[in-house]
């Protein structure tokens, strides 16, 4: 009879499911508040942990080498969804397979990277967050200027293995003359190199650093904070979280805001939507940080203009 043949599924279908397969791979950060926010936001998604979802976590460090090695253990698991960050590692992922949907999550210039087509129309096995970073790249250098009006030479640290550093440094050329400022451009690709570039720093007579947004960077930022610290060089990033730790300020997208968000592309994509059709977001919440015992320390007075309009100051 028929309900013979229906008695078994109905067996299977309250039997739970086995858990999805979500890939993390994490370049500059650690499992941090941010990252945290990511559970967080799946959490309110309706997934436990263990029950519904089980995170295979990977970390570089801020060893971009470690990339290669790392992408093909992940693509290798099949997992059911890759969430990741830096444009680099996404752009090896993308290489590495074509099936599993990758969520972007730090990511700075999709578009221009050549990883999705347009943020309207993604296409591909790739969708996400852009953070906006070559857009705010100019309005960094204008904020660090507000902030120290007196500055004329800045040295902005780049990493020439970074996809989209020369745009935004191309941007910053562009808008540092209208703010009568003088760039002097000092590379790093490794952290090892970091003392090294804080010398040819010191022999440009910088009077404050423009820090470029990387993993690397974020991941030894406590070796670039010491080096800040020493050359007394006002510092501005693009995370707050270098500022909480000494540097002068910041400004840039809210990552755990852009962490917390990328677990939403999760869900909808283990619901059944295809990559290519979900948009690319941009950030919607961005933060002006001060730390004004930094600011004590260097011998600098905010003006009360800027200091008004920051999301946060450290005192």
């Amino acid at each position: 009879s028929l309900a013979m043949v229906f008695k078994p599924q109905s067996a299977c279908a309250q039997q739970p499911a086995s858990p999805r397969h979500i890939g993390v791979l994490l370049i500059g950060s650690t499992v941090d508040k941010d990252v945290q926010l990511f559970r967080e936001g799946l959490r309110e998604a309706g997934y436990v942990e263990g029950r519904d979802v089980v995170i295979d976590w990977r970390f570089a460090n801020g060893d971009y080498a470690r990339i290669p090695e790392l992408v093909a253990d992940l693509v290798k698991r099949k997992p059911d969804v890759i969430v990741v960050e830096t444009t680099l590692a996404t752009k090896a992922l993308k290489r590495a397979t074509s099936t599993i949907p990758i969520v972007m999550a730090l990511v700075a210039d999709p578009v221009g990277s050549g990883l999705v087509t347009s943020l309207a129309h993604p296409g591909g096995n790739v969708t996400g967050l852009s953070l906006m970073t070559r857009e705010m790249s100019a309005k960094r250098l204008q904020l660090l200027k507000e902030a120290i009006p007196r500055l004329t030479r800045v040295a902005v640290l780049w990493n020439p293995d970074t996809p989209w550093h020369p745009k935004a440094i191309a941007d910053l050329k562009a808008a540092a003359p209208a703010l009568s400022l003088k760039l002097s451009l000092v590379g790093a690709r490794t952290h090892d190199e970091f003392s090294a570039a804080f010398s040819e720093i010191s022999r440009t007579h910088a009077q404050g650093l423009y820090l470029m947004d990387d993993g690397i960077f974020f991941a030894h930022r406590t070796t670039l904070l010491n080096l800040m610290s020493k050359a007394r060089l006002p510092t501005s990033f693009s995370d707050k979280q270098l500022v909480v730790e000494g540097a002068l300020m910041s400004y840039g997208p809210n990552l755990g805001d852009i962490y917390r968000r990328s677990a939403g592309y999760v869900d909808k994509i283990l619901k059944g939507a295809k990559p290519g059709d979900l948009p690319v977001e941009q950030p919607t919440k961005f933060e002006l940080v001060f730390n004004l015992r930094t600011a004590k320390a260097l011998g600098i007075a905010i003006p009360q203009s800027i200091l008004v309009r920051a999301d946060e100051v450290i005192r």
